[in-house]
């Protein structure tokens, strides 16, 4: 089994009366992006900082590349990185000096950090930019920036709180090719997003947190199979007919389709006996396919129902 770069065990966070985190598990594992997601509010940002040090949870346990981080201190453990909020830089000093500052408190050789600098440069798309202050820098050159301290550190495991969300698509594709690159390497990569079609595109396994509680963990595809019933495409030589067959038919759910045809909800013993109920009438079935639920519709699904069942018991207290 691929080994664990990071695992939360039971996190819990509160600030006064709130309850930001409760009881959150997560496992990040080496060569993969692991994707958190969750609503505005819903507790990422307060967990990643959590995870990288920066506040201190009121219980459980967190491991970074096999050390505990309460016993790491106030340092991270070597190879462990992070990207949270906007960063900030000096910015009257050019964006090689701000990481040449960075690299020196890192301990690093002044030879050393030399390279390491170079190849952050080069792989966050500034080394154009790089002697050029970074008061001049828009807000997706910082984010770049950000992302270049970070990799200083030739991260094993690397945190990132929505690090596309600032940039120009082209910028967005680089900084997604580079965290796909990362993981390919060996590196473990856990993402805060909330572009579905970039968690879809990069992230293997994907955690959903939701009022400060976790509401899935699993891969796209277990978090597909969630929904209530698969639907499908249906169109057939009597669309009228079928529709009227549907209705009468048991576990189906039938309804006409915008572009046309017919929508099917069933699953897959029902769809069964109601495919053979068309030919039995005499309906030609000429196209049926399965419509993939958008990753997005399943979020919104489930972190509305966790707010609702969230809800209950508040009530039921």
């Amino acid at each position: 089994m691929t080994p664990v770069a990071l695992e939360a065990i039971g996190v819990s966070k509160s600030y006064s009366a709130r309850e930001a985190l409760c009881d959150v598990d997560l496992i990040a594992r080496r060569g993969e992006v692991h994707g958190l997601l969750g609503p505005n509010g819903a507790g990422k940002t307060t967990l990643l900082r959590v995870l990288l040090g920066l506040v201190r949870m009121d219980a459980g346990r967190v491991q970074l590349l096999g050390r505990d981080l309460e016993s790491a201190g106030d340092a991270l453990p070597e190879g462990v990185a992070g990207l949270v909020d906007v960063p900030a830089f000096y910015p009257y000093m050019s964006a090689r000096k701000n990481l040449t500052l960075l690299a020196r408190l890192d301990g690093t050789t002044r030879a050393a950090h030399a390279r390491a600098i170079d190849a952050a440069l080069e792989q966050t798309g500034l080394k154009g930019h790089a002697d050029t202050k970074v008061a001049g820098y828009s807000t997706g050159m910082r984010q770049r920036l950000g992302l270049a301290a970070a990799l200083l550190r030739s991260p094993r495991l690397l945190l990132l709180d929505e690090p596309t969300s600032s940039l120009d698509p082209l910028s967005a594709r680089d900084i997604r090719a580079l965290a796909r690159q990362l993981a390919s390497e060996g590196a473990a990569v856990l993402l805060s997003s909330h572009d579905m079609a970039e968690v879809e595109e990069l992230c293997s396994m994907l955690t959903i947190i939701n009022c400060g509680r976790v509401v899935f963990s699993g891969t796209v595809e277990e978090l597909r199979n969630r929904a209530p019933a698969p639907a499908y495409a249906l169109r057939t030589s009597d669309d009228r007919t079928a529709h009227a067959l549907g209705a009468r038919s048991h576990g189906v759910r039938v309804a006409p389709a915008v572009d046309g045809g017919l929508d099917v909800s069933a699953d897959l013993a029902a769809l069964d006996a109601y495919v053979v109920a068309l030919g039995r009438a005499g309906i030609a079935v000429r196209e049926l396919q399965r419509r993939m639920r958008s990753l997005e519709s399943l979020f919104v699904e489930l972190t509305a129902r966790s707010e609702t069942d969230a809800e209950e018991v508040m009530r039921a207290s």
